[in-house]
């Protein structure tokens, strides 16, 4: 980490985001019975697990989780999930990850179920940096801040959540 960092969220305030943002995919998902949650490794499948957690808390959803695994470096998608297609076959996906900044790493994670039959997808971002390069829309947000482009957010997640923290440097 930079030297110099801004605390932009703390534990308290993240988990306020994750709160609102589950009632936010509640709120989209009434009439299913199970969504998929496929988190972005690793990160966002640290979100994705919190989202996990308050949504089993506050409703009967069945939420399956998906670890998505990209090769971020690379110029072509290169992607594996922990789970066969079969299980998100014709069901809700919400593609998570911690921060939207080019849109890069979302346009690659939608690309994981172009070819797979679903109901609808969903983005979900802790942070959102509106710097995008890629047509890349979030439907769930929990910060979204202008950041000129050699700032850094740093997002620092637990699964427990004891030691999350959002940093700008």
């Amino acid at each position: 980490m930079a030297e110099s960092q801004l605390l932009i969220l703390d534990h308290t305030q993240i988990q306020q985001k994750i709160n609102r943002i589950a009632y936010q995919i509640l709120e989209d998902n009434l009439n299913e019975k199970e969504i998929i949650l496929a988190g972005i490794w690793d990160r966002g499948y640290k979100l994705a697990l919190r989202l996990q957690k308050v949504l089993t808390e506050i409703s009967t959803l069945k939420v399956t989780m998906l670890r998505v695994d990209l090769e971020k470096q690379n110029s072509k998608l290169v992607a594996s999930t922990d789970l066969d297609e079969s299980k998100w076959k014709n069901k809700v996906i919400i593609l998570v990850d911690d921060v939207l900044n080019s849109g890069k790493t979302l346009a690659y994670g939608l690309g994981v179920f172009l070819n797979t039959p679903h109901k609808k997808i969903r983005t979900v971002v802790l942070v959102d940096r509106s710097h995008k390069i890629f047509p890349i829309a979030t439907d769930f947000v929990g910060l979204q801040m202008a950041t000129v482009l050699k700032e850094h957010v740093d997002v620092v997640m637990d699964v427990e959540g004891e030691a999350d923290s959002v940093y700008l440097s």
